[in-house]
């Protein structure tokens, strides 16, 4: 009979497990509670989906522009400046031949 535990310890016993669980119950309410609903989700990853695509979408523009401005450079420059050094380079080399 000395094993057995008095009302009071019974009784302290059960109000420890019984706070115990309105602890874990309220943790699951918070945690309940900041749980994004799926309807959320899938707006917020729509979203997201579409601006990737968008900024994809952006970055091959960029590339194309990018290789415009290249072209544009030979055009503008490189060519003019071979036009016009090619000739003075035939010059000064016929011309020192004679």
């Amino acid at each position: 009979m000395a094993d057995e535990p008095t009302l009071g310890e019974v009784v302290r016993r059960f109000e420890d497990r019984l706070a115990d669980v309105r602890d874990d119950i309220q943790q699951l309410g918070h945690r309940i509670d900041t749980k994004v609903s799926q309807e959320v989700y899938d707006l917020r990853h729509e979203a997201l989906a579409s601006r990737v695509t968008t900024l994809e979408t952006l970055r091959e523009k960029d590339a194309e522009r990018i290789v415009a401005t290249r072209r544009w450079l030979i055009g503008a420059v490189v060519v003019p400046l071979v036009g016009i050094l090619l000739p003075v380079i035939i010059l000064l080399t016929r011309g020192s031949g004679s």
